[in-house]
């Protein structure tokens, strides 16, 4: 039962990076006005991207699991603190708390990895034959 556990809990935490990795290249003017205007340079735009949909996809399909999670999970939290940090704004207090959250589950991936279901696996497999 782990395993199809495993890859349904790395295909939830995902999909919401794989979607507003495409998001932001789809909005990408507006996503960086926004980033500028909230103290991020926008010239940062192309690394978040790279994180969100790259590391969304690594997540997703089981690689460099452990090393993702971890990047995901500093990038939720500096997520939270530079966009969600106004705690009395019910929405955004929403959003903080979604976001520290996803860093809990990545740093469980983190310290569990990915599951039988990966690539990981695979290539764990494949290197120990």
């Amino acid at each position: 039962m782990n395993a199809p556990l495993a890859l349904l809990g790395r295909f939830g935490l995902s999909l919401i990076f794989i979607i507003s990795g495409w998001g932001k290249i789809a909005g990408y003017a507006a996503t960086q006005q926004y980033m500028e205007a909230m103290g991020v340079p926008g010239a940062l735009l192309p690394l978040v991207i790279a994180l969100e949909l790259g590391g969304g996809l690594a997540i997703l399909a089981g690689v460099f699991t452990r090393w993702i999670a971890l990047a995901l999970a500093a990038f939720s939290l500096a997520s939270a603190a530079l966009f969600h940090a106004n705690l009395g704004d019910a929405a955004q207090a929403i959003n903080f708390w979604k976001n520290v959250a996803m860093a809990g589950g990545f740093l469980m991936l983190a310290a569990h990895g990915a599951g039988m279901l990966s690539l990981d696996n695979a290539w764990n497999k494949r290197r120990d034959a």
